[in-house]
């Protein structure tokens, strides 16, 4: 059954499309399918579409770390059975849950599975104030389960709005002249920044130079349908900023207001997640452990009330800067 344009948009240029195609089409590690079994299994005829992205998407193996995956569903009251997580679903997106498999030989494979509506998925990526969606899918992803050719179009174009999202909203943190390496740095340190994340300060740099000639394609073929964003004639990988003074510092006034909110709302999907999220207690403290390389006891009182005795640790993590 076709899923209707609920929230028409604008067609992203063709070569940004062919950009995002020819990425969202690249192999993956077969060892995938068995976790894309699983979400079928899970989500049954509601699931769309599957995005692979994140850690281990660029690792190439996807038993050496929480693999993570988004689930594209036609509506939120086919994929869940409880009426709280309907709702949930749909007044602060995604909802998240954990999924475990094994390979053939024993392997066990894990997945951060976030689910979202494709209409929510085209507004997001296209016209949300927050960078949550385009700030994470203007970075590679792989299309591995698709229903059809119509939901696949519309996944692409998503995926190639939320390139444009991104960079629009960058271009005027920007200087007078820079490379498309720049530009996504400080696109994606902006980005990070509005989120409470363990992550180092350098990994913008680190993302941008595993895929920097994929950065570098998505900058060339976005630059004609950007606004103020000129290539320098008679050179490689150089651009301008053409936007006026006043038009800079408006969008820089936005990213202040985008951390702020975006920081406030994070906390507001924590404690979302303590209702919705199957073993998110788990979830956090393995990717706080991950990323700060220390050991976090998970005590039986925070397991069983994580909404009260939770926010002493992340107060903790705030006030050493360690979520930044």
């Amino acid at each position: 059954m076709p899923i209707p344009d609920a929230y028409p948009l604008p067609a992203p240029p063709a070569a940004l499309l062919a950009e995002v195609a020819g990425q969202c089409s690249l192999p993956v590690a077969g060892e995938l399918q068995q976790l894309c079994d699983e979400v079928r299994a899970r989500f049954g005829d509601a699931l769309l579409a599957l995005l692979f992205y994140g850690s281990c998407l660029r690792s190439g193996d996807p038993g050496e770390g929480l693999v993570d995956l988004y689930a594209i569903v036609d509506d939120y009251s086919r994929a869940h059975s409880s009426r709280l997580l309907q709702l949930a679903n749909a007044w602060l997106p995604p909802n998240v849950l954990l999924l475990r498999t094994h390979t053939a030989d024993g392997r066990l494979l894990q997945a951060k599975c976030a689910m979202l509506s494709l209409q929510d998925l085209e507004r997001g990526t296209a016209r949300w104030f927050q960078s949550y969606l385009w700030g994470r899918f203007a970075q590679p992803s792989r299309l591995v389960h698709c229903r059809d050719a119509q939901v696949e179009r519309r996944v692409q174009a998503a995926l190639a709005r939320a390139v444009l999202s991104l960079l629009e909203q960058a271009l005027p943190c920007q200087p007078g002249q820079f490379d498309s390496e720049r530009l996504w740095q400080q696109a994606l340190a902006l980005s990070y920044g509005c989120e409470l994340r363990p992550e180092a300060a350098d990994r913008p740099a680190l993302l941008v130079r595993h895929d920097r000639e994929h950065y570098r394609r998505l900058t060339l073929a976005a630059a004609p349908a950007l606004a103020g964003l000129e290539a320098i004639a008679g050179e490689t990988d150089r651009y301008r900023n053409r936007l006026p003074a006043a038009a800079c510092r408006q969008g820089r006034r936005r990213w202040r207001l985008r951390r702020l909110q975006g920081r406030l709302l994070n906390v507001v999907r924590l404690v979302k997640a303590s209702f919705t999220f199957e073993q998110g207690v788990d979830y956090v403290v393995w990717k706080l452990q991950r990323h700060l390389g220390e050991p976090i006891e998970i005590s039986p009182r925070l397991r069983r009330h994580p909404l009260i005795f939770g926010w002493p640790l992340l107060w903790r993590l705030l006030r050493e800067r360690r979520l930044r």
